[in-house]
């Protein structure tokens, strides 16, 4: 039995998931908290992905799985990751992957900031403009399939917040306060 903890940063694309879960991160390792910061973007990121999975989700998951339990077996009991979770059967499916307690707080954004955001990001590709122009119908989308999905436990609008505070909000969304105590571990409902 572990007392590790996973908080899953959950948001459209562009609205600062990893920038998010990287500050988070930081808090904890700078407090002396044994955790652990995954993207799993980074996890899914194979090609071609299978027709069925065109964002090898199976795959973001099984490596998922693996790396969360490497982190725990060396120590880590705060975990943050930065996902999609675009419902209640996905999170499902990652929560019992892990094997933890999951808390989930989206992320939201005014959709100008994250138009702004994207096209800083996508400035430099090499595509004449298709990546861009894919995540800039992507965002819209995917904020319409969160917003029925439902799947979150509590939800922050980043769009007046700088980083830091972003991250503040996140963590007192979650209920996990500066000690890296969380409501399961404090008895808090």
């Amino acid at each position: 039995m572990t007392d590790a903890r996973v908080l899953v940063i959950n948001g459209t694309v562009g609205v600062g998931k990893t920038t998010t879960a990287e500050i988070v991160a930081a808090r904890w390792r700078d407090r002396g908290l044994p955790g652990a910061v995954v993207d799993v973007d980074e996890l899914r990121r194979a090609w071609p992905a299978p027709a069925d999975d065109p964002f090898n989700a199976r795959l973001g998951l099984a490596n998922l799985a693996a790396v969360v339990a490497n982190d725990v077996r060396v120590g880590a009991r705060r975990l943050v990751v930065a996902d999609v979770l675009e419902d209640r059967a996905q999170r499902d499916r990652q929560q019992q992957a892990l094997q933890l307690p999951l808390t989930v707080v989206r992320l939201r954004a005014d959709p100008d900031l994250i138009r702004s955001r994207l096209t800083a990001r996508h400035r430099t590709d090499h595509d004449g403009g298709a990546a861009l122009a894919w995540h800039l119908e992507r965002v819209l989308e995917l904020e319409r399939i969160l917003d029925r999905a439902e799947v979150d436990d509590a939800v922050v609008d980043v769009t007046e917040l700088d980083p830091p505070a972003a991250a503040d909000a996140v963590l007192a969304a979650a209920g996990w306060s500066d000690d890296g105590s969380t409501p399961a571990s404090t008895g808090r409902p």
